[in-house]
């Protein structure tokens, strides 16, 4: 099945909440190898001007992928998932993440473009706190190989 181009324009509702917990931005920033005291410490954090742990920039990533995967799940998509190769991620904070927050994120496919067999899609996940907050925006673009590829 070929990519859906009327897939560009589509937005998807927010994803079920994410709760930034304080265990999770410290296994995070270690996995990602960010040594900055206020990844782990509260003090550290709070002697930032944070109100508590701060995550990396990174982080928003773990929400936004699961703003994606309704995308990769939409039968309407054409996607096949193992013939993905994402190509490029930017993240544009308007505030840090922090432990506490509870976000969601909405997803727009902002761009559907044939590329032989098969095609680049452009998405873009609106991250918001629960009280409506835009937290973070990060910009997706996804190669989805054509058969024979």
């Amino acid at each position: 099945m070929p990519i859906n181009p009327d897939l560009q324009g589509r937005v998807y509702p927010p994803a079920e909440v994410y709760d930034v917990a304080r265990e999770k931005i410290r296994e995070f920033a270690h996995a990602v190898k960010a040594v900055h005291p206020a990844h782990f410490d509260v003090d550290a954090a709070q002697s930032l001007g944070y109100a508590d742990l701060v995550a990396p920039p990174s982080f928003a990533i773990i929400v936004a992928q699961r703003a994606d995967a309704q995308l990769i799940a939409d039968p309407e998509s054409g996607i096949d998932f193992s013939r993905v190769v994402h190509a490029e991620q930017r993240f544009t904070h308007h505030r840090p993440i922090v432990a506490g927050d509870r976000l969601t994120a909405e997803l727009h496919v902002d761009q559907v473009r044939a590329m032989g067999g098969g095609a680049m899609i452009t998405t873009r996940a609106e991250i918001a706190a629960e009280s409506g907050e835009k937290v973070a925006t990060t910009t997706s673009s996804i190669l989805v190989r054509g058969e024979g590829q």
